[in-house]
Order: C-alpha cells, then sequence, then structure tokens
C-alpha cells in the first residue's frame, strides 16, 4: 500500500513539474511614446540558452536599445509602467556581450531603410523560476543603446513595448 501511495505521490510529482517547464513565450510589441511601432518577440529554449526572434515594424532606420524591462505592464503611454532593466543580479548596464550587465541588456535591434527590424540571438535568460522573464515585458527605445551608460545606455524614449507570455 505504501508502495502505491509512493508512486502515486511521485508521479503527481512529476506531472506538475512537467506542466511548469515553459519552452515558449511571447511578445506582441504595442506603440508607445506616439510612434507607430508594432512587432513580435518570441523566446524559445533551445538547450541551455534561450533565442530571442525579434520582427519589428516602423522604425526609424539605425539602431535602437533592445531591454527586457522589470515590469510586464505596457500601460502607460510611454511605458514607464514597465519599470527599469530587468536586473535581479544588480549589475551596471552593458551590452549582451559584456562581462558586466542586465539580465534584461539585448543590446541593439536596427532598422533598415524601410523601418524594418530582424534579431536573432541566443544567450542566458530563464523561463522559470526566480529569474524568469515571464511576466516582464520587452521594449524597443527610440535611440541606440551606448552599452555602457547606466542605467538604459542614453537611448531615450519607449517607443514599443509588450509583455513576456507563455505560449506553450
Amino acid at each position: 500500500m505504501k508502495t502505491i501511495l509512493f508512486i502515486t505521490m511521485f508521479c503527481g510529482v512529476a506531472c506538475f513539474a512537467q506542466a511548469q517547464e515553459v519552452t515558449k513565450a511571447a511578445a506582441q510589441l504595442e506603440p508607445k511614446s506616439g510612434s507607430q511601432v508594432t512587432g513580435l518577440v518570441t523566446f524559445t529554449k533551445v538547450g541551455d540558452e534561450i533565442q530571442v526572434v525579434a520582427d519589428i515594424q516602423n522604425l526609424k532606420p539605425g539602431k535602437h536599445g533592445f531591454h527586457i524591462h522589470e515590469k510586464g505592464d505596457c500601460s502607460a503611454a510611454d511605458a514607464a509602467s514597465a519599470g527599469a532593466h530587468f536586473n535581479p543580479t544588480q549589475k551596471h548596464h552593458g551590452g549582451p556581450m559584456t562581462l558586466e550587465h542586465h539580465a534584461g541588456d539585448l543590446g541593439n535591434i536596427e532598422a533598415d531603410a524601410s523601418g524594418k527590424a530582424h534579431l536573432d540571438w541566443k544567450g542566458k535568460l530563464s523561463l522559470s523560476g526566480k529569474d524568469s522573464i515571464i511576466g516582464r515585458s520587452v521594449v524597443v527605445h527610440e535611440k541606440e543603446d551606448d552599452l555602457k551608460t547606466d542605467p538604459a545606455g542614453n537611448s531615450g524614449a519607449r517607443i514599443g513595448c509588450g509583455t513576456i507570455n507563455a505560449a506553450d
């Protein structure tokens, strides 16, 4: 009887743990600060990394700061409701490849002459646990991120914002 109870409990815990495993998330960007920016950003677990794929439209040609922010709230007209960059380890601002950077520092995304930008990047992010990006937001800024100046790389206004939700 104890064996059956143990097996039942083990299966229940295993099923619960597997149900909690998120392998994909997405954020639909909406315009902010008077822009027309729209787009889709997906986050897919690939091995020990997360692949970030972004397709964004209606940007001014050139580079734009691209970050994960701490709150999944894009309700403010200027996206200030999204809070600061996601920074659970309390690091200084940087680029995704610099030693020192916020977990949410994704660097820049570059728009072509038609205002379209595409990014395909892999890195250390999490879709579960205390450092999960689920329920946070993705923000596109009006200017290029200098990848060094705290708190946001002098990247200007927030012109696009989307809440990151599980997509499994």
